[in-house]
């Protein structure tokens, strides 16, 4: 009997400890869509924004040539949900708000094809609710940022 108490008792320790891992996993492990490119291909973040303003790709348009867009978006996605956690613990935005643009981003991203022009990038600061909250192309077509006007 003690030996079925203590295959229970590792069993659930274990369980958790693997629950927690996942749990940690899920986090994104990158600050910028350079990083997650770079991490995505096995390229340098400086070969990758190199190419960018060499050649005028995008940061998507990268991750497609490497046949990593699924996986690309789905980081960017991961970045933007940590980005927006820390901001409504913070308290600048709310929970609310931050649903609505994980939201828009979730659609952005429904038709993303990595073709995203460069235009309204964080430069421009078009479309912005408060600087900060974009993550990528303002034109709809891409990776988006869940603007919202």
């Amino acid at each position: 009997m003690k030996n079925i108490k203590k295959v229970v008792s590792l069993g659930a320790i274990v369980f958790a400890i693997g629950a927690t891992s996942v749990t940690a996993f899920a986090a994104s492990n990158y600050t910028t869509r350079a990083e997650v490119v770079a991490g995505l291909t096995g390229k340098t973040v400086e070969s990758v924004n190199a190419e960018r303003s060499e050649e005028g790709k995008t940061y998507g348009g990268i991750a497609k040539d490497a046949g990593k867009l699924t996986e690309f978006k789905a980081e960017v996605l991961e970045m933007k949900k940590d980005a927006l956690a820390k901001k409504v613990e913070e308290g600048t935005i709310t929970q609310e708000k931050a649903d609505l643009i994980i939201t828009k981003v979730e659609e952005r991203q429904a038709s993303c094809d990595g073709t995203g022009a460069l235009k309204g990038s964080r430069k421009s600061g078009e479309g912005r609710v408060n600087p900060g909250e974009g993550l990528g192309n303002r034109n709809g077509k891409c990776i988006g940022s869940g603007y919202v006007k």
